[in-house]
């Protein structure tokens, strides 16, 4: 049995923008390095107010237009101006908000396979959730589809949390994110994955 020819670029991607993607740009971004090797995919999770869901709050965090007002915690995050490539929502849906291409600010310090400023060569997620709390199926199978896509577009080999490029600073995803469905939905070898969650079941 054969499987099913891969999609051409063409069909997924315009430019660095996904086709299957809902897009909102956000001013959030820059340009990367010369020679940066787009080769990291770096899986966060974020709910605005922690563990809400749903609302516009995460857009709006984006595109710099949050109400500081609104909640007592955004004034924890007052003036932050943050982005990343891709939200997951709950029920699945995909917004990107940022060209591929581009630098999405999203890890912040941080390091990984060797190098620094993980922003500069990767591509950032935030999965709709909780560190600490599952998340949904309809997630993973966009997730899924999302990272097998980039992989056609870009030299992907790495694939960690914030958590790991940001470790003792970041804690998302978090434990309740289920790395070994992930490797199972994509394919991807082991050693794409950090050594710390492979094939790791979450609480």
């Amino acid at each position: 049995m054969t499987s099913e020819p891969a999609a051409p670029l063409e069909a997924l991607w315009r430019g660095g923008w996904y086709r299957f993607a809902r897009h909102q740009p956000s001013p959030n971004f820059g340009p990367r390095p010369a020679g940066a090797r787009i080769d990291l995919v770096v899986l966060h999770s974020i709910s605005l107010p922690p563990g809400q869901y749903g609302g516009d709050e995460i857009l709006a965090l984006f595109d710099n237009r949050l109400d500081w007002e609104a909640h007592p915690y955004f004034a924890q995050i007052r003036g932050l101006q943050v982005s990343a490539h891709f939200l997951i929502r709950r029920g699945g849906e995909l917004w990107q908000f940022v060209d591929a291409d581009a630098r999405a600010w999203h890890a912040g310090r941080s390091h990984w396979r060797g190098r620094d400023e993980c922003n500069d060569d990767s591509i950032g997620i935030e999965l709709e959730g909780l560190e600490g709390e599952r998340f949904e199926a309809a997630q993973y199978d966009t997730l899924t589809s999302l990272c097998t896509a980039l992989a056609q577009r870009y030299p992907i080999a790495h694939v960690a949390g914030h958590e790991h490029v940001a470790p003792g600073r970041k804690q998302d995803p978090g434990p309740g994110f289920d790395w070994a469905a992930l490797e199972q939905g994509t394919g991807w070898p082991a050693d794409w994955f950090p050594l710390a969650v492979r094939r790791s079941a979450p609480i």
